[in-house]
């Protein structure tokens, strides 16, 4: 008898890993095309859209949807926290890093607060740049531990009013205290009091003291 031949086993092809949809938005082209250039040599990655301003990065968003949004933070039209803002109140899921030359304590209190899930500088090793997509896409937070340590620094520190940050940027224009109170409609004896609560909280003792540090911070920018 003719032996009957065992039915071959189908194996099961597994099914494609989808690839990380990913928006990059800096105002740099150099920079946006080097990211481009990394990321899509990543076989997990997939690069779906490129911007060129904040407007532009929230518009692309809306169009297309990415996993991640890679975000510099100082962009024309929008900065990256504004940009973060519209995007969050479009959809609050989304997940969103900021990428930048920025390390002010104010800068990454602003991103985070806004609802960056990430924040990273632009000096970061490349596979550190590409592990933090992946932990954001996943659902995790990715900041650095010094820059978290700054982040904690300023959460835990005294904050300055909103009248205050108005004293300190006209402060930074070279504004006298009779100037600044004729520009904010306010007495030159509130202006003074404002200028000595900016010192006690920064801990400074000159104008040129708090303007440099104010904006060292991204308190500020001049």
């Amino acid at each position: 008898m003719k032996s009957k031949k065992k039915p071959e086993r189908k194996v099961k092809a597994e099914p494609k890993k989808q690839r990380i949809a990913v928006l990059i938005a800096d105002d740099h082209s150099v920079v946006r095309e080097g990211l481009v250039s990394l990321i899509r040599r990543k076989p997990d990655m997939l690069v779906v859209a490129e911007a060129g301003n904040g407007r532009e990065a929230v518009d692309l968003w809306k169009q297309h949807h990415p996993d991640v949004a890679l975000l510099d933070l100082r962009m024309p039209e929008l900065d990256g926290v504004s940009a973060i803002k519209e995007i969050r109140a479009s959809n609050e899921h989304a997940r969103i890093i900021v990428l930048t030359t920025f390390d002010g304590d104010e800068d990454i209190y602003r991103a985070i607060q806004a609802g960056a899930k990430g924040y990273l500088l632009k000096d970061v090793p490349r596979e550190a740049l590409m592990d933090c997509i992946r932990r954001v896409h996943a659902g995790e937070t990715c900041v650095p531990m010094d820059l978290a340590a700054k982040l904690a620094e300023r959460v835990s520190g005294e904050t300055l009013s909103a009248r205050e940050i108005d004293v300190l940027k006209l402060m930074a224009k070279g504004k006298s205290n009779k100037e600044i109170g004729s520009a904010l409609f306010i007495s030159e004896g509130t202006v003074k009091s404002h200028v000595k609560a900016i010192f006690a909280k920064m801990n400074v003792v000159s104008r040129t003291e708090a303007v440099a540090t104010a904006t060292r911070r991204g308190m500020i920018q001049l």
